[in-house]
């Protein structure tokens, strides 16, 4: 495929927003309120043209060191926020959740970035920051689900094996649905840019494929690891 990517000026854009007025208008007729949907809608106004600038500066600046520091904020964020689900528990498992984050998503990313496509430079950005970002946020929701899931069990007087198993299995269902539904019911993000961008779908969903592994082991992984931590320090307790 040979066909130039489409340029998206700024007044085509705006024509995408006109369903979402509609979305607003019977959000305020059905009396549900806009202020939450508003506020979600700037939010992310304001962080994609953010981030579309950090971007073009990261990619030009060509810095390992750079972009091993954005991966060290990636992870450090990933890990806050993964254990928002349980906010009284939350400064005793974020070191728990930053190594299980690190080793579950940071060894994948490794391994996929590093054996799988072999990029050169090793840590170039436009493969390694897109690649981290699937990573961690798989990484960080299974984790997530996990800790919620392990201290609302324990809290029904499951032992903690039986909650461990329980919150493993609940915080690997997004990510195990995704599977069944990848091709079927759903294009995934990076397969339709790729396709949208003229890249053959043939090679699109050998990439896909890469991704869904990742994905999955990453949070497979991290979950592990972060529920061994935890169960060593409940045992401690």
């Amino acid at each position: 495929m040979t066909d130039p990517v489409i340029t998206l000026s700024l007044p085509r854009l705006a024509l995408a927003f006109v369903p979402v007025v509609i979305a607003l208008l019977i959000l305020f007729r059905w009396s549900y309120g806009t202020g939450n949907a508003l506020y979600a809608l700037g939010r992310m106004l304001v962080q994609l043209l953010a981030i579309g600038y950090v971007l073009a500066w990261i990619f030009g600046a060509d810095d390992g060191l750079l972009i091993l520091l954005v991966l060290a904020i990636m992870m450090t964020a990933s890990a806050w926020i993964a254990v928002g689900t349980v906010p009284e528990h939350r400064w005793q498992l974020l070191g728990a959740s930053w190594l299980a984050i690190v080793l579950g998503g940071g060894l994948t990313l490794i391994l996929i970035t590093q054996l799988v496509l072999q990029v050169d430079p090793w840590y170039m950005p436009r493969y390694v920051i897109p690649l981290a970002g699937m990573a961690f946020a798989n990484s960080m929701t299974a984790v997530s689900l996990a800790a919620e899931r392990l201290y609302s069990e324990l809290e029904h007087g499951l032992s903690v094996a039986e909650a461990r198993m329980k919150a493993y299995q609940a915080a690997m269902i997004p990510v195990v649905n995704s599977l069944f539904a990848v091709g079927l019911v759903s294009l995934p993000g990076m397969m339709t840019g790729q396709i949208l961008s003229g890249v053959s779908p043939l090679v699109a969903a050998r990439y896909q494929i890469m991704v869904m592994c990742l994905i999955f082991a990453a949070a497979g992984i991290s979950t592990a690891v972060f529920l061994s931590l935890v169960m060593r320090r409940l045992k401690k307790v």
